[in-house]
């Protein structure tokens, strides 16, 4: 097969979008290993050289990687198109309808709680009364 793009037409936000998430997750990997060469005792210039080292392959094995993923493998991209596809489905709510039943849900929320404390604090009235709980519980 060729190197090139399968399906280069289609896709393009998916991929990009994955294709940053693989570059992130690359980067925290190449820093992860940078600060774990601390952990050993090597001098000063073999410790920079270490460093760079692992993480330059790294990124080059994550960046390597990715792009087959992403790009080149027809699996991938086929799951990544019929995403991105599937997201133009979806009827996303307007900004009026998320305010609204956010706060619905913060009242439910707010009212359930003052609901339990009022429960709460008959029960330990009523365990107080018949001096199952002290003073101080």
């Amino acid at each position: 097969m060729a190197l090139g793009t399968y399906k280069a037409d289609q896709g393009y936000w998916t991929r990009t979008i994955t294709g940053i998430a693989v570059l992130a997750l690359t980067m925290a990997g190449a820093l992860w290993a940078w600060n774990q060469v601390d952990r050993f005792n090597f001098d000063a210039s073999t410790a920079q050289i270490i460093k760079w080292s692992a993480a330059g392959l790294i990124v080059a094995i994550g960046i390597a990687a990715g792009l087959m993923f992403v790009y080149f493998k027809p699996s991938t991209a086929e799951f990544l198109i019929a995403t991105e596809g599937e997201m133009k489905k979806v009827n996303w709510s307007t900004r009026r309808e998320v305010l609204g039943s956010t706060w619905v849900v913060i009242t439910v929320s707010l009212s359930i709680a003052a609901i339990l404390w009022l429960v709460d604090l008959g029960f330990s009235s009523f365990f107080r009364a018949i001096k199952l709980l002290g003073p101080g519980m």
